[in-house]
């Protein structure tokens, strides 16, 4: 279980939140909605730990996440806004050092088949800087295919999408939430995530 206590965020002389809490249990979904600038990725910053709250605590399986970092990272896949992928490299190299990094184990074979999953048939050994802004947030978005970690913390991660792929990604969420997983996204779309207890907390 994930839960948020009582959080309060500051950024500068502006408090963008507070008193902010929730709770979610394997096979949830909470969509994190609001405005640009209302904190939502400053939230989830929260959430995997990379920004400490003004107030208020995150629980993970009922401990603070300060105090089990290892653990706490070891189940938990955060994808941010930003691809974080090398233009250089190719979508097969990316995807492979995304896993090494991860301490994730994933065979060649098993990427290119995430490559071809996310529509990237044909292009697994061309330069990501050659890609399209879609095609990119699509090697960002391979990982995905095999991830098995719990706790799934992303970043709109349907920017950038056409609608096939955002049907796609719905399905990959969908089936993480079926195994028992939980998901905290930001999202600027409504989509229909087809299984698991959803929720809805908007920022303001």
């Amino acid at each position: 279980m994930l839960e948020a206590d009582n959080l309060e965020c500051v950024r500068g002389e502006h408090r963008l939140f507070a008193g902010l809490g929730f709770k979610l249990e394997a096979g949830e979904l909470l969509y994190l909605q609001g405005r640009n600038g209302s904190g939502k990725t400053s939230l989830l910053r929260m959430l995997i730990g990379l920004l400490p709250p003004e107030a208020g605590a995150i629980h993970w399986k009922g401990t603070p996440i300060k105090a089990q970092a290892d653990d706490f990272r070891a189940d938990l896949c955060y994808l941010g806004h930003l691809n974080a992928i090398k233009e250089e490299l190719t979508p097969l190299e990316n995807l492979l050092a995304a896993a090494r990094l991860a301490d994730e184990e994933i065979s060649e074979d098993d990427a290119i088949d995430a490559l071809e999953q996310v529509g990237l048939a044909g292009r697994e050994d061309l330069a990501c800087k050659y890609l399209s802004q879609g095609q990119k947030r699509r090697v960002a978005l391979a990982r995905l295919v095999k991830e098995k970690r719990p706790l799934w913390i992303l970043d709109e991660p349907f920017v950038a999408l056409d609608t096939a792929a955002v049907d796609w990604l719905a399905g990959i969420i969908s089936g993480h939430l079926q195994r028992g997983g939980m998901a905290v996204l930001t999202t600027h779309q409504v989509v229909n995530i087809p299984a698991g207890n959803v929720r809805e907390l908007r920022l303001s």
